[in-house]
């Protein structure tokens, strides 16, 4: 059994867990809480760099962060099934990179809020965050990605706009309606869209 070492809103832990899904993988997966903030959390021995996700082996070793588990998962069943190969492949590579990205600097300005007193923030800062989301959701709202079958890049995206709608209530779906309804044929498509939601 392998075990998969994340938080319930993670975005990146939805993103692995998505996939997990869509790999048939997921009841070979026990997922269990991690607390990155707690200095004696067992996770810190797992991860040098205490962070989540992190899949621990049969054998106790251990891969980390989700863009190595998804890979990992992927070749686990079989290859080349959220991976195409060739230029397609680095199309994918990119689109998880942007969603990663929008993820990342999302989760940057929650932290921002969460862990520093309200004197202390840098506003500028955040701004500049919230300036990466902007941009990425811009480009990705011109032209959103066609799938039949949902690949890594695919499923990436999906977590950060869903993390954005956990951390931020929508406010980026006003406008952006073509991403929006990419998101909503994404949900159908994809059942465990649904499955993996956090609601608060």
């Amino acid at each position: 059994m392998l075990v998969l070492r994340s938080a319930p809103a993670s975005p990146f832990g939805r993103k692995v867990k998505i996939a997990a899904y869509e790999l048939g993988l997921i009841d070979k997966i026990e997922i269990t809480a991690a607390d990155t903030t707690d200095p004696n959390e067992v996770l810190r021995s797992q991860n040098p760099l205490g962070k989540i996700p992190t899949l621990v082996l049969e054998d106790g070793t251990t891969l980390f962060d989700s863009r190595v588990i998804v890979e990992y998962l992927d070749d686990l069943a079989g290859g080349g099934k959220l991976f195409p190969r060739g230029a397609e492949r680095f199309k994918q590579l990119r689109l998880q990179a942007l969603g990663d990205g929008i993820a990342d600097a999302t989760l940057l300005q929650v932290y921002e809020i969460r862990f520093r007193p309200e004197e202390g923030r840098n506003a500028a800062w955040v701004a500049n965050q919230a300036s990466k989301v902007s941009r990425a959701l811009a480009e990705l709202e011109k032209a959103p990605p066609a799938f039949e079958r949902p690949r890594i890049g695919e499923i990436a995206l999906a977590s950060a706009l869903g993390y954005l709608d956990l951390r931020q209530e929508g406010k980026w779906r006003s406008g952006h309606p073509n991403l929006v309804a990419w998101l909503d044929d994404f949900a159908a498509k994809v059942p465990s869209f649904e499955t993996t939601r956090v609601k608060s």
